[in-house]
C-alpha cells in the first residue's frame, strides 16, 4: 500500500512546470528611518508591539541561512526558471535580513533593549544545529544529500508560514486604525507582500530536489511547535526587560503569555495561534500547491505603494549624468 501511495504521490509531483511562480523576484534596496518610531509602535500596546518586535531578532539569522542553503543548491537547479526564481529568493531574503537587523540595531537597540541572549539562540539554531556540519561535525558523504534535502524541506514548511504571516499583516486594518506606526507598518507589509510574491520557491525547490511528502509531512509536525515556542520565548525576553512587565515575570513557561497571545488576537492585534494552526492544515495535504496560498495581487499592490519600496525603486532608477555633462557652477 506504501509503494502504491508512494508512486501516486511522485506521478502528482511529476506533473507540471518546476516553477510555479509567475512573477520576476527582484531585491528592492529598501530603508527605513527609525528615529521616530516608538517602543510600543501600536500606542498603548506594549504586549503585541514587543510581540511583534520578536520578528525582527527571530528573522535574520534564518533568512541569511536560507541564503548559504540555496548558493549550495543552485548547481543541483536542472530547470532554468526555477533557477532564475531561486536567484531572486536568495535577493530577497538577504533584503529581508539587512532590513530586520537595521532595525534591532537603530530601533530596539537605540530604546534599551538588549537583542543578545534572542540572537543568540538563533545563531545556535542556524549556525550549529542546522549548519552544513551540523554540532560541528563532519558527516560522511552518503549523508550530505540527504541531510540538504531535508534542510530544503524545513525552508519550505517555514515558508508556508511566512506566506500566511504574510498575508495576515497586508489584510490587518486593526493596527492602522490604532494609529500603528507607519515605517514598522512598511517593514512588515514590505517583508510580507515579497513572503507572498516568492511563495512557491521553497517548495518547488524542494520537490525539484526530491523531496518527499512523507519527510515534509513530519517535518511540519516538529517546525511549527518549535517556530511558536521560539516566538512566544523570544518575545518574553524582549519584555522581561521592560519594567511595566515587572510583576509578570514573562517566561514561555508562564502560562499567562499564551494567554495573553489569545486575548490579543481576539482584539485583532495578533494572529491567534489556533488560527495559524489551522491555516497549517493544507501543507499536511499530498496535493498542496503553494500558488492557492495569498494573492499576488495584493502583494504586488502592496509592493507597487510601500514608502520604502517606492522609494528605493526611485533611487535606482535615477539617471546617472557624468561629470563633463553636469552644468558648470556659476
Amino acid at each position: 500500500m506504501k509503494q502504491i501511495l508512494g508512486a501516486l504521490l511522485k506521478r502528482h509531483q511529476d506533473q507540471g512546470p518546476a516553477s510555479k511562480t509567475d512573477v520576476e523576484l527582484r531585491q528592492r534596496q529598501v530603508k527605513f528611518d527609525w528615529e521616530n518610531t516608538p517602543l510600543d509602535w501600536i500606542p498603548n500596546e506594549p504586549f503585541t508591539s514587543y510581540f511583534i518586535n520578536e520578528i525582527n531578532l527571530i528573522l535574520p539569522e534564518g533568512e541569511f541561512w536560507f541564503c548559504r542553503l540555496y548558493n549550495k543548491a543552485l548547481p543541483m537547479i536542472t530547470d532554468e526558471k526555477l533557477r532564475e526564481d531561486v536567484r531572486g529568493f536568495i535577493k530577497q531574503e538577504a533584503m529581508h535580513a539587512r532590513g530586520h537587523n537595521a532595525a534591532t540595531e537603530e530601533y530596539l537597540v537605540q530604546r534599551g533593549i538588549d537583542p543578545s541572549r534572542n540572537r543568540a539562540v538563533m545563531k545556535y539554531l542556524f549556525g550549529v544545529i542546522a549548519d552544513d556540519k551540523p554540532f560541528g561535525k563532519q558527516l560522511p558523504k552518503w549523508a550530505e544529500m540527504p541531510w540538504l534535502r531535508a534542510r530544503l524541506g524545513l525552508v519550505a514548511t517555514i515558508e508556508h508560514l511566512t506566506c500566511v504571516l504574510g498575508m495576515y499583516v497586508l489584510e490587518n486594518k486593526r493596527w492602522d486604525e490604532l494609529k500603528a506606526d507607519p515605517v514598522l507598518l512598511d517593514l512588515l507589509r514590505w517583508h510580507g507582500a515579497e513572503e507572498v510574491e516568492h511563495r512557491s520557491v521553497a517548495f518547488d525547490l524542494y520537490k525539484h530536489l526530491g523531496g518527499s511528502y512523507f519527510s515534509r509531512y513530519y517535518m511540519t509536525l516538529l517546525v511549527f511547535p518549535l517556530i511558536f515556542g521560539l516566538w512566544v520565548d523570544g518575545a518574553a525576553n524582549l519584555m522581561s526587560q521592560d519594567a511595566r512587565f515587572a510583576g509578570k515575570k514573562p517566561s514561555v513557561f508562564r502560562p499567562w503569555m499564551w494567554a495573553k497571545w489569545f486575548s490579543e488576537s481576539r482584539r485583532g492585534l495578533l494572529p491567534s495561534p489556533l488560527w495559524l494552526a489551522y491555516r497549517t492544515l493544507p501543507y499536511f495535504s499530498p496535493w498542496y500547491d503553494p500558488t492557492l496560498e495569498g494573492s499576488t495581487d495584493i502583494a504586488s499592490d502592496y509592493l507597487a505603494n510601500s514608502p520604502a519600496a517606492k522609494a528605493a525603486t526611485a533611487v535606482n532608477s535615477k539617471p546617472v549624468v557624468s561629470p563633463a555633462l553636469q552644468p558648470a557652477e556659476a
